[in-house]
């Protein structure tokens, strides 16, 4: 239980930190944090929480993640469902505070309008860039960042400086994919915000989770033979 707990809290700063960031401050008047801050955002909070919670639940935050450690035999197949489900509820939680919080303006905010740092393409990409572009990006994205975790966790890396690796590795993804598709690389994050969206965004879910997902796997699969102890593979 406290492991899930841990997920769900971790989840829900993420998706506040960052979908807050770009929410509320990538664009304020007249001093915006643009794309760079957004970026940073959501690396600060992977940062933090990978310091302040990995020591519980391994700090995941991310149903791709969790993915991409079970494929790596990192992680058990059976725990998966229970922290899938705290990370999702985290993020559900998170989306429905931040409109809250955008409905305290003198306009209102109808996250339908306002996007709520939904993920999407096509004529809701930043970029405008189309489905085949998106499916790609967050597939190649996810895997650059699984890729990272796995080997900065690795026994043979060094101890107790995972976490930077890891948050400058996400705010370089965002970095990449903002244009792209408001980058997800993470289904909890992206079913947070498409849930409140509604329409579209819960119409191009899907891309959200499957190409996330793929790409966690891929690297996975690939870290379980590049790290793999010399000892245990003799055997």
């Amino acid at each position: 239980m406290r492991k899930l707990v841990a997920e769900f809290v971790g989840t829900f700063i993420l998706v506040f930190g960052g979908c807050g960031a770009a929410v509320f401050s990538a664009a304020f008047p007249s001093l915006g944090i643009g794309l760079l801050g957004v970026s940073l955002a959501f690396g600060l909070t992977v940062l933090g929480c990978a310091y302040g919670l990995g020591h519980v639940s391994g700090c995941h935050l991310n149903p791709a993640v969790t993915f991409g450690l079970c494929a790596a035999k990192r992680f058990a197949w059976r725990d998966l469902p229970g922290y899938v489900g705290a990370q999702v509820a985290g993020a559900i939680v998170a989306s429905g505070v931040l409109v809250l919080l955008l409905k305290g303006q003198p306009q209102g905010y109808d996250p339908g309008v306002g996007g709520l740092a939904a993920n999407g393409f096509g004529a809701h990409s930043p970029g405008h860039y189309g489905l085949g572009a998106a499916i790609v990006t967050e597939t190649i994205l996810t895997f650059v960042f699984l890729t990272v975790i796995l080997g900065a966790t690795s026994k043979r890396a060094v101890v107790g400086f995972a976490g930077i690796p890891i948050g400058l590795t996400l705010t370089l993804v965002h970095l990449v994919g903002i244009p792209i598709t408001n980058v997800s690389v993470n289904p909890a994050r992206s079913t947070g915000p498409a849930l409140f969206v509604g329409g579209w965004a819960l119409e191009q879910l899907w891309v959200f989770w499957v190409a996330p997902i793929v790409g966690g796997m891929l690297a996975g699969w690939l870290g379980a033979w590049l790290h793999e102890d010399a000892k245990a593979a003799a055997r």
